[in-house]
């Protein structure tokens, strides 16, 4: 079994910045692919950022250039760095694991709103 915690989500005005962590526990030697997703309400779920054990990152178009991932290998945690936040980037990130074999373990999420 492996544990994602998120947390770091909380209020921004638009162009400010959070910093979102995800810590893994468990099984983490097993875990091969980690992203970031969020879902707003009647939109389909959207892979925000993701990298794997190569550290090779990828971003969806609506966040490239403002997002980036990261990962610490010393404290098995994934980090979602944002920046220039917009109204729209509004609603709940959560993280996911992945390991070999194909079993998704996901996290509890975080909040994430833009206003102001």
């Amino acid at each position: 079994q492996v544990q994602l915690v998120e947390s770091g989500g909380g209020l921004v005005q638009p162009g400010g910045s959070l910093r979102l962590s995800c810590a893994l526990s468990g099984r983490i030697f097993s875990i091969y692919f980690m992203g970031w997703y969020r879902q707003a309400p009647g939109l389909q779920r959207e892979l925000v950022a993701d990298i794997n054990l190569a550290s090779t990152e990828n971003y969806s178009d609506s966040v490239k250039g403002r997002f980036t991932i990261s990962r610490d290998k010393a404290s098995n945690t994934i980090h979602l760095q944002m920046n220039n936040l917009k109204p729209e980037d509004t609603t709940v990130y959560c993280c996911e694991g992945v390991e070999c074999g194909g079993v998704e373990y996901w996290g509890q999420g975080t909040q994430v709103t833009v206003t102001g």
